[in-house]
């Protein structure tokens, strides 16, 4: 369908539906001000369902088929996925230099210590590959030392591409160049400007669909370290604080919360010690 055949515009009465169940099933807030933004995204389902107005989607979206097989496209539609690797570098280097030596205590003891982190919102894989790439390097003064990492996100599209991990080149740029010698792959075919992350590093990073506002977290074991950023600066304030007091559900005890650079948890009340910018850590 042409977007000349397209309903223009959104209806008020449309946008509340629609950002009222984003609100309640994903956490995401979605103020008036926003409705251009979903106009624009909505739309582009529209064209592949083949519907033409807006009404008329939010009749299908809403119906028993439209919430097990068409809701998941959508919150892919809607979702902004922007990531790098080595986003907000500060957050690897007190990483390295602080939380894994805290961590793991005394490397020439008799324990094996198992780091385990979880990327919460991975996106397109940017941040787990980055933290697979600095805990691998880590591992290299320290034989003791183990990690695994977990990557989830509300978006199955992202998540394709994240365990394809194949990238442009371009954005690979961050990435020091000592570490795209090690852990990157060139193609064959010198035509083609991508990468592929090196299996070995690969095999590190487990990837799962996960919303982040579901009552109940499928994981059993403790989380050392969480990487949360960048997300919930969509949230409203009380949906901030209810994820919050999950994570440090989470967390081992000493276990590190990473955030955005425009995120902060002061004003709730969780038992969490702000040790740097945007950087938590629970209590022992």
């Amino acid at each position: 369908m042409n977007d000349e055949k397209l309903e223009k515009r959104l209806s008020d009465k449309d946008f509340l539906r629609v950002s009222r169940f984003i609100h309640k099933q994903y956490g995401i807030h979605l103020p008036l001000a926003k409705k251009t933004l979903l106009e624009g995204r909505l739309r582009k389902r529209m064209r592949q369902c083949a519907i033409g107005t807006f009404g008329g989607y939010c009749d299908y979206l809403f119906t028993e088929q439209g919430m097990k097989e068409e809701s998941i496209y959508m919150i892919d539609a809607v979702t902004t996925n922007k990531t790098d690797f080595f986003r907000e570098p500060h957050h690897f280097e007190f990483l390295t230099l602080q939380a894994l030596p805290e961590l793991i205590g005394n490397c020439n003891g008799p324990l094996r210590k198992k780091v385990q982190a979880w990327s919460a919102a991975c996106s397109t894989g940017e941040e787990p590959y980055t933290l697979a790439m600095v805990l691998s390097e880590f591992a290299l003064n320290c034989p003791c030392f183990d990690y695994s990492i977990l990557a989830t996100d509300i978006s199955t599209k992202v998540l394709d591409i994240a365990e394809t991990a194949v990238y442009d080149e371009e954005k690979i740029a961050p990435i020091p160049l000592a570490l795209k010698k090690k852990y990157l792959l060139k193609s064959k075919d010198s035509s083609k400007k991508i990468v592929r992350i090196t299996p070995e590093l690969r095999s590190r990073v487990t990837f799962r669909r996960f919303n982040l506002m579901d009552s109940h977290f499928p994981i059993a074991e403790l989380m050392d370290v969480i990487f949360c950023r960048n997300v919930m600066i969509y949230f409203d304030l009380e949906t901030q604080g209810r994820l919050v007091r999950q994570f440090h559900q989470r967390l081992s005890p000493g276990g590190y919360l990473f955030m955005g650079h425009a995120e902060s948890i002061n004003n709730m009340n969780v038992p969490l010690r702000y040790v740097a910018p945007t950087i938590y850590q629970k209590e022992m």
